[in-house]
This record gives C-alpha cells, structure tokens and sequence, in this order.
C-alpha cells in the first residue's frame, strides 16, 4: 500500500512550494537517465554488484544488512562505502556531474530533497506502492522523498530524539514519569525536586556548545506547540524566532535550569563530546537525546532502570526529531535492480528488528510486536507514534543550526547563559531572516 503523500505532523507543517528548492542549489548536472523500473525481473534477477554509499555517521546501522544480504544469495554482491557526513552531498553531487554513480545511496533524510529537487534520484512511486507494508513505514522520512504524489526515497533506519528518564531518580524525589513530563512548567518542578535530592545529581543535562545536538533535543518542545522557527514555504522562508511565544518559553525554560543550578555546570562548554556521560552515571534525571546515546556502553542496570517519552510543549503536545536516513537509487545507477532487491531486504522485518543493536530505530511500525517491545522498549515511543515526528524542511538547515557561527546557537547561548532572552530572539530572527534571504537570491 502507498501511504499518503502528507507531510505534516500538525497543520502547519506542510511541505509547499519546494519546487523553489532547486532554484537554491548548484546544478549537480544534467539528469542522467532513469532505470526502468518496470522491467521484467526488476529487483529479482539482477547478478553482479551493488555500490551502496552509506553516511560515516550511521554505517553501524547497515554494516550487518550487507553481511546478511551477501550471505543470503550468491548473484549479488553488495559492496559498502562509508562517507563521512560532512562531505556526503559534495562528493554525491561531484559523482553525479562526472556521470559514475553509486546504485544506491544511504543518506541523510534531510538532505534527500536537495537531489530530489535536481532529478538525480529515480521514481520510486509504483515500487513502493506494492510493497504491503507500505502504510506502516515512517511518515516523516517519506515526506523528505515525497514531491506531489511521487517518491523517490525509502526510509531505512530512525535516530529519533526523545526524553530518556532515570526512574531510580523519580522514585526517590517521590515523582510519577508521566505527570512530570507532560509540559515544560512540570519538568521544571521535577528537575528542582530531582537535583534536591542533593550530591552531584541533577534534574536535567544538555550539551550547551554543541549546535546540531541542541537543535536536535531542543527543537521538539517547539514543535510540540505546533509551530516552528522557520515560516513560509520552502525557498521563500523567513525566520519565525521574534515574538514566537513557544520559542520564547523554550528558551525561558532551559534559562531556569542553568540558573537554578538544575543542571551541571560542565553544560556550559559540552560540544557533544562527553555527551550522555553523566546520564549513564546515573547522576541525571531527564536528558533529552537518541537511543544510542543512553544505551551505547552503558551499565544493563542503567538502561533498565530507564524510560522514555516524547517531547513536550510548553503547554503540552508531544514531538520529536525524525531523523535518520533515506535509501535512494540515483538516476544513472547501472544495477539499479540490484539495488532495489537490497533496499527491500533491508526493509524485512528481521533486519528492521535488529536495527537497535546499532543504536537506531526500525522505519517499520509493525516491527513493535511483543516480543521487540520486551527486548528494545526504549525505542518504542517514537516507532508507535510516528506521526509526531518532524524534521525541518528548508534550504538553509545546515547554516541555521550546525554552524557554530549560526543564529541558532548564538541565540540559544545568549538567552540561556546570559539572560538576555528577548536581544537574543530578536538578533536570531535578523541571522534567520538573512540566510533564508540568500537561499532565495
């Protein structure tokens, strides 16, 4: 079944005008020819190899589906190269104007709109479509391959950000998980009752000099107040930061815990690189951040004593990060075949089963049988409401949040080291308005 091309985890979400999108972008080149998808065997019969490109980040997440997909058969031969993500959509579009690409690529969600919008990836429409779990794979990816009602990427594997919870904690600060994590003002009042339990324990910790991580496990709370800090359509956006009141009690909420002392002080200058440390040490109560992060090297009994919940508002609603990667098949691929034959195998339920021992999220809501939530429930609640999920959609991502120089974490320092949440938004909506200026020239 093909599931609806909607975009949209709340009304205002919609994915509109992205045409626009290619305007914004260097030509890669002109668009190589498309597979026949309709071929006789396509994606059964195919012999040889298939070149997959995987982001350096997630390679953890597909190393074991080739070392299946290779031992299951010997027609095909499935041959993986990892790409660091910095240089993953250089060194893609470099490929595609020297007309020798990868037959598959594995890459970053976001970012498959920028080769959808320049007709490098092929239809996967009518592919898709016949697949009879169609219906339960992940919303929010597809929509990041989705223009009309015409898909040109799979989901593959989730690295969604949620709240994990140390119940140890909330039990001796006397606190039920659900009432306390139903809006920012009772997440305050339980990281105060958390860090008053004394020692080195607090109630919450985030990496405060990390911009991709903050915009990651900080975003959610404002898009669980459905609305965003970007507005308009995609390639005629502007910043949406100044006067936004769900921006305003976001960036008020994470002040009142690093002035009240709710939080480590080594928060201050976290890049990301201790990230997670001082949760798995059990000194934390809540920590908004993805699965692998909590469970990679942790203690059994750490991970056991832990729960998770999705983001909330101010004022309630639930979100969260959807990230993760898409599978596409670049227009050119000469097994392209081979490659849909891969990418279905690495949609079976046994791999998309296995896909937490990597640290990520199954794309398939169907894989929550029992017996995976008895094994993996910490990545249940995203997996069985992924309609919550959002991931920005817009030209200018990578300079608004994951540059260190960026509007967004200038603004989420000054509001919350400094105090100055109102200068802080109204310079953030200059830098926002500027670069989503540039991505309209």
């Amino acid at each position: 079944m093909l599931t609806s091309p909607t975009t949209s985890r709340r009304g205002f979400l919609r994915l509109a005008g992205l045409g626009a999108l290619a305007a914004g972008l260097p030509a890669c080149s002109s668009v190589l020819p498309a597979p026949d998808t309709t071929a006789p065997g396509f994606g059964t019969s195919a012999t040889g190899s298939v070149r997959v490109w995987c982001r350096a980040n997630t390679q953890t997440g597909l190393t074991a589906v080739v070392d299946a997909f290779n031992a299951s058969q010997d027609r095909l031969v499935v041959e993986l190269t990892p790409i660091p993500d910095v240089q993953y959509v250089t060194k893609l579009a470099t490929a595609i104007r020297a007309r020798d690409v990868p037959d598959l690529v594995d890459i970053d969600d976001i970012n498959s709109l920028l080769f959808v919008f320049r007709d490098a990836f092929t239809d996967l429409t009518d592919l898709i479509a016949q697949l009879d779990f169609g219906d339960r794979l992940s919303p929010g990816h597809l929509a990041l391959g989705t223009v009309g009602e015409r898909r040109f990427a799979v989901p593959y594997l989730a690295d969604n950000s949620a709240l994990f919870c140390n119940t140890r904690l909330f039990e001796q600060a006397g606190l039920d998980v659900d009432e306390a994590t139903t809006d920012l003002d009772s997440l305050l009042d339980a990281a105060r009752r958390i860090t008053a339990l004394g020692g080195d324990v607090r109630g919450w910790t985030f990496p405060g000099n990390a911009t991709g991580a903050l915009g990651f496990v900080v975003q959610p709370h404002v898009w669980a107040a459905d609305t965003d800090l970007i507005k308009g359509e995609v390639g005629a956006q502007s910043g949406n930061v100044a006067g936004n009141d769900a921006v305003a009690r976001m960036l008020e909420f994470y002040r009142a815990l690093w002035a009240d002392g709710l939080v480590p002080p080594e928060n201050f200058a976290d890049d990301a690189s201790r990230w997670g440390s001082d949760f798995r040490a059990g000194r934390i109560g809540m920590m908004p951040t993805n699965y692998s992060t909590v469970t990679s090297d942790a203690d059994p009994a750490l991970v056991a004593a832990t729960t998770v919940r999705l983001l909330p508002g101010p004022d309630g609603g639930r979100a969260f990060f959807d990230g993760g990667d898409n599978m596409c098949i670049p227009r050119g691929a000469t097994n392209a075949s081979g490659a849909w034959e891969f990418m279905r195998f690495a949609l079976d339920l046994p791999q998309q089963s296995a896909l937490p021992e990597g640290g990520y999220t199954p794309v398939r809501s169907d894989v929550a049988t029992p017996e995976f939530a008895a094994r993996y429930p910490l990545v249940l609640p995203p997996l069985l409401q992924q309609q919550e999920g959002y991931a920005p959609k817009t030209l200018s991502y990578n300079e608004i949040y994951n540059q260190p120089d960026g509007p967004w974490l200038t603004m989420f320092r000054r509001a919350v080291f400094d105090g100055e949440i109102e200068a802080a938004m109204t310079e953030a909506q200059e830098g926002y308005d500027r670069i989503l200026g540039q991505a309209r020239a």
